[in-house]
């Protein structure tokens, strides 16, 4: 993949924001919130995206997918970013999907995956246990228990959690605290015995959960990939997470961008619009090189997937380390452009600096990313 959709991807790309505009307006994320809908999102609109395949865009064909790459996918997010969508791809598809078609066996696989694809399971997977993203940082414990395991510990902030059917767990059977080594991943199902969950409020009005366990008891053969060597999952799916969070993140980008662009062009002020202000061209001029930057970026980790390199793990956490300044930037001076009325719950503006805000922090800050991309490269 270039750093050009392809005429493929612009296809899919029209055909995804059609469908965004039509079925989910910005409006339908404020009824949600407002409402406090149980779910959180349409399950109806999820099956339909399966059937559209989108949901099943990375995954292989022999589970119900569409094996195509993160190009694709990325392109779907982003129209998604765009109309600020809260359906699970991040949960179902990046996080709990990626966890099980890295790790888990065949049988496993083919259990899980299809229901994924065709949008009616719902996977999350729960991993932390503190207020900042730390991936080894894990204390819930595994023990043996005859011929599975019996978990006990406490998740925060699990994605969807609340209406998954099956939770991916990352769990500690070695070492302490912090260490990489030690961590085993186990497929739970939500309503097993033990497994408790209770809904969180989150300020974009995205769905989490906080999860605990209470000596739930899962088979041996749920596990995924080696006992004690989770971590070695853990990595590339966060990774690949992290990449489509970006993704989506460039969709609002955009759209934050437009509307801030098309109010500086229309709002009078003193009898002359506001975008004749050179402090505001400025600013805007800012705001478009540094959404480019980020497109360009985004675009070449999504290529480092897709192209088999050796620097993914670069690719995400630069990607996310100038998402998250932008999303930062973008966020905030949409809504200082916008005036008052950018500070109000009626401008729908406010509702994307609460989701870039939200995803600034999800699966690593810029702080956290920059110190693993130097990390990375021998820094």
């Amino acid at each position: 993949m270039g750093l050009i959709l392809s005429e493929d991807q612009l296809i899919l790309r029209d055909m995804a924001k059609s469908f965004c505009d039509e079925k989910s307006p910005v409006e339908r994320m404020r009824t949600l919130r407002d409402t406090r809908d149980a779910v959180g999102f349409s399950r109806e609109l999820w099956k339909e995206m399966g059937e559209l395949g989108w949901i099943g865009i990375l995954f292989p064909e022999a589970v119900g997918g569409a094996e195509m790459g993160y190009g694709e996918l990325g392109v779907v997010l982003a129209e998604c970013g765009r109309v600020l969508a809260p359906e699970p791809f991040i949960s179902t598809v990046l996080l709990g999907g990626n966890a099980v078609l890295l790790g888990g066996s065949e049988p496993l696989r083919k259990d899980l995956l299809p229901g994924v694809c065709s949008g009616d399971r719902i996977l999350a997977l729960a991993f932390q246990e503190r207020g900042r993203f730390a991936p080894y940082a894990v204390e819930t414990a595994a023990t043996r228990d005859g011929s599975g395991y019996r978990i006990r510990g406490e998740k925060q902030f699990v994605l969807d959690g609340h209406v998954a059917d099956q939770i991916v767990t990352v769990a500690r059977t070695a070492g302490s605290a912090g260490d990489r080594d030690g961590l085993t991943l186990f497929v739970i199902d939500a309503d097993a015995p033990g497994v408790s969950a209770l809904r969180t409020e989150m300020v974009d009005g995205r769905n989490a959960a906080r999860i605990t366990f209470d000596n739930a008891v899962v088979d041996a053969a749920r596990v995924l990939g080696e006992v004690d060597g989770g971590a070695d999952i853990l990595d590339p799916v966060f990774d690949r997470a992290t990449i489509g969070l970006c993704s989506e993140m460039l969709g609002s980008f955009e759209e934050a961008f437009e509307r801030t662009l098309e109010y500086l062009k229309t709002r009078e002020q003193f009898g002359v619009k506001i975008g004749t202000f050179q402090g505001l061209r400025h600013r805007a001029a800012q705001m478009f090189g540094e959404l480019e930057f980020a497109r360009s970026v985004v675009y070449d980790a999504q290529s480092s997937i897709d192209d088999g390199r050796e620097d993914v793990a670069e690719c995400a956490s630069g990607a996310k380390a100038r998402c998250s300044d932008v999303a930062n930037l973008i966020g905030g001076e949409a809504v200082q452009m916008h005036g008052g009325i950018g500070m109000t719950d009626e401008e729908e503006i406010g509702l994307f600096f609460k989701r870039l805000k939200a995803a600034e922090f999800t699966l690593g800050d810029a702080i956290y990313h920059r110190n693993r991309y130097a990390s990375l490269r021998g820094y």
